[in-house]
């Protein structure tokens, strides 16, 4: 069927590529964005998908541009080769990108996500191979495909969760709670005591959402308190500790001025309008304003923006790189597309609407934590929200699935079709 097509045009199967490699580094931004919707990544994502639609179309040529890519090989280039091989089945093709990021770990994100991308029918029998396979790695990126595609392994993730590589131990850990593996409770409960930090953590945080409230709530609480790479994930916490117990474990956080950004993002979690004075006195301050008006958000629901509770940004401020060579910070803005709040106008918002709220109550987005409040969240709310309520409904109905709010716009939205 393809002899009926054009030849490929050089140029413009090169743009394929970059813009395939260009947006996949686009949407790993939006999918934990403050300001984008379901129907925001539904755009982007039909752009990507044309793109690698047009890679396809091109056949061979197509696949040999993408791989002609790697000679600088980023989570992008990676993206895009992978989608071409798995789709084509060009087992050859895979295996080579799978040296190619064992030698460049940072890539690795991008053959895992492609396995996400593509649709169920074209990982059928490689997804399988992965699986068996003895190779750590290619087992991970298996049960993530699993997870991302809302499918059970099956025995496999038990077996993995003891696995003395902590790489695949820790994935396998994570996906016992994503998939609502009840059976896995108890695993996870064990592998708390596991020498490895992340198998610590995804242990926990398992056991959670599989309703564990007991040692697995004191492990997480420790993950809160001291330094650690999943200080801000285990935050987690706040969502099912009753309001008074979580006041306490702030306080804690609040002893070392060190952690106001932590203490401004557990409020918003904590979600107990006790905080409100506090939060709206936050937003004085520059560099936690724009964090503080979020918080503010995720307790009350209201969108600053749209109603026009934002202020300008103020001059001569800069939070993340700038133009000047000399200057050694080229982190991000950690704050980026977050409104800035105007205290004044939210200090009167909140004393014509405080008497809806209750103290020493939990709210999520303007009402109390209910499975049909997340559900209207997942689909109407920006990302961040819609990762909270997510894990909201994990929560509150332990066993329960995950929802992928990272997947394919189309794939979510069929799914919370379904949901309805």
């Amino acid at each position: 069927m393809l002899d009926n097509f054009p030849k490929p045009i050089p140029l413009i199967i090169q743009q394929h590529a970059e813009e395939s490699a260009h947006l996949r580094h686009v949407r790993s931004i939006q999918v934990s964005a403050p300001h984008v919707k379901l129907h925001h990544l539904r755009r982007l994502d039909d752009r990507l998908a044309a793109h690698l639609d047009g890679l396809a179309v091109a056949g061979e040529y197509g696949s040999n541009v993408c791989e002609a890519a790697l000679e600088s090989p980023g989570v992008g280039e990676v993206f895009a080769i992978s989608v071409r091989a798995i789709e084509e089945k060009d087992k050859g093709r895979l295996d080579k990108v799978f040296a190619l990021v064992n030698a460049v770990p940072e890539a690795k994100a991008g053959l895992i996500s492609a396995f996400g991308w593509v649709s169920g029918q074209h990982l059928q029998g490689t997804c399988a191979e992965l699986l068996a396979s003895m190779e750590p790695f290619r087992r991970q990126v298996g049960i993530s495909a699993c997870v991302m595609h809302r499918v059970d392994p099956g025995a496999i993730l038990a077996q993995s969760l003891t696995h003395p590589e902590p790489q695949l131990r820790a994935r396998s850990l994570r996906a016992a709670g994503e998939l609502g593996r009840l059976d896995l409770l108890a695993a996870c409960g064990n592998a708390l005591q596991d020498g490895d930090e992340a198998c610590r953590f995804w242990a926990a945080c398992s056991a959670v959402l599989l309703g564990n409230r007991d040692k697995a709530l004191e492990a997480l609480k420790t993950f809160v308190l001291l330094p650690n790479a999943y200080r801000q994930l285990a935050l987690l916490v706040l969502k099912f500790m009753a309001p008074s117990q979580a006041n306490e474990l702030l306080k804690v956080v609040a002893r070392d001025p060190a952690n106001m950004r932590l203490l401004v993002q557990g409020a918003g979690i904590a979600g107990d309008p006790y905080y409100m004075p506090w939060l709206i006195k936050q937003m004085e301050d520059m560099k936690l304003a724009r964090l503080a008006g979020e918080s503010f958000s995720f307790i009350t629901g209201l969108d600053l923006a749209y109603l026009d509770l934002e202020r300008n940004a103020p001059e001569g401020v800069e939070f993340g790189p700038n133009d000047n060579p000399e200057d050694e910070n080229v982190a991000m803005d950690e704050d980026d597309n977050l409104p800035w709040p105007d205290p004044a106008k939210i200090q009167a918002w909140w004393e014509a609407n405080k008497s809806r709220f209750r103290n020493g109550e939990r709210y999520f987005m303007g009402a109390p934590v209910t499975r049909e409040h997340c559900r209207k969240v997942l689909k109407e709310g920006y990302q961040r929200q819609r990762i909270a309520a997510a894990r909201y409904l994990c929560l509150l109905e332990p066993g329960a699935q995950l929802f992928p709010t990272s997947a394919p716009a189309w794939r979510q939205q069929r799914w919370l079709s379904k949901m309805s």
